[in-house]
């Protein structure tokens, strides 16, 4: 990593003077950081980002004189600069915050609230900075493109599978808007879906409304004891682990608020192996764009129990960590671009 030799200069734009402290003690606690500047707004913001030329970007959501979103749709364009988004759990700033991670931010850390929630933080922040160091943010045209109110594409023709067929989706950094290029390109009679992101509590639920809206099949953030159907994705609550069981005829997913692994909570290595133990060589497996190692051994328990295993390719990935972990282990069927992966899903989904 190009990094190595030198500390991940890091700039902190949040209108708090508390938040800015938080952040900047934490960041200033990690051997491979520095904070190069705070900024209260997006003015003082620009200023300091041509001067001080940071790694990796804070940006509060919510700010007076300009937004959040609307700054960081100005500076992908211009001069873009890989962006980790501080939000609140409000509405109206979880969908800001989604909308800021279709405009290429790479990341999202729920806003720290008081000295409790230093503790949690400083290992969340430091991941997340490391992650966005390594990314690549999805810039520019490209972003306005994929920004433009989404005409829903025309999913692929009808998908003929077997019924006890599962599909499991794992992703990190990058992987909220990956996850919706593919969900938007399958068709609605798609073999249930399991899907674990890597999302702070209280984020996951207007990620799964927001696909809800969009996609041709059904999205819910998952409940305990929901079952998996055909026409159904269930993405895994922020702070718990999803877990396929069987039930009867059918799969059912049970949360579990166990230990985090690979020190994440949903964890895709987690949700990957319970797929595995249950649906065997009825299931695909999908790891996408993520820092990091989670899923990669998840995979290899789905290689191994007879599944199909797709990994996304480094030139679409935010960040090339999970995938690539997944491909060094030989865990891997077939690699394919962000693309791709609908085509090659139904294709797989349709030969089972």
């Amino acid at each position: 990593m190009h990094m190595m030799n030198r500390k991940i200069k890091v700039l902190i734009v949040d209108d708090s003077a508390i938040v800015r402290k938080i952040l900047s003690d934490t960041i200033l606690s990690e051997p491979d950081m520095e904070v190069v500047g705070t900024a209260p707004d997006p003015y003082i913001a620009r200023d300091k980002i041509l001067a001080l030329r940071p790694d990796v970007l804070t940006l509060d959501i919510e700010m007076p004189r300009m937004d959040g979103l609307t700054f960081l749709k100005r500076l992908m364009r211009h001069h873009p600069i890989p962006t980790i988004i501080i939000s609140s759990l409000g509405q109206a700033s979880c969908s800001a915050t989604l909308e800021a991670l279709r405009w290429g931010a790479v990341d999202v850390l729920a806003k720290p609230a008081g000295p409790y929630s230093v503790s949690n933080l400083r290992h969340s922040i430091a991941t997340k900075i490391r992650g966005a160091a390594a990314a690549r943010p999805r810039i520019g045209l490209e972003m306005e493109r994929k920004a433009q109110p989404a005409e829903r594409p025309v999913p692929a023709r009808r998908i003929v599978s077997s019924p006890g067929t599962v599909i499991a989706i794992g992703a990190s950094t990058g992987g909220i808007a990956a996850i919706q290029d593919i969900l938007l390109q399958l068709p609605a009679d798609i073999p249930g879906m399991v899907i674990t992101q890597h999302i702070p509590a209280g984020f996951s639920l207007a990620f799964a409304n927001r696909l809800n809206k969009i996609c041709s099949m059904e999205v819910r953030e998952a409940v305990d004891g929901d079952a998996l159907r055909s026409g159904l994705a269930l993405i895994a609550p922020g702070g718990y682990h999803l877990v396929l069981r069987r039930s009867g005829g059918g799969y059912v997913v049970e949360l579990q608020q166990g230990p985090p692994v690979c020190y994440q909570r949903p964890s895709v290595d987690v949700m990957f192996a319970s797929v595995a133990q249950v649906a065997g060589s009825q299931a695909v497996g999908v790891l996408l764009t993520g820092m990091g190692t989670d899923g990669a051994r998840g995979m290899l328990a789905l290689k191994r129990a007879g599944a199909a295993t797709i990994a996304q390719d480094e030139a679409s990935c935010v960040v090339y960590g999970m995938p690539r972990e997944a491909v060094r282990l030989e865990a891997i069927d077939t690699v394919a671009s962000l693309s791709d992966i609908p085509r090659v899903l139904a294709e797989t989904v349709g030969s089972m």
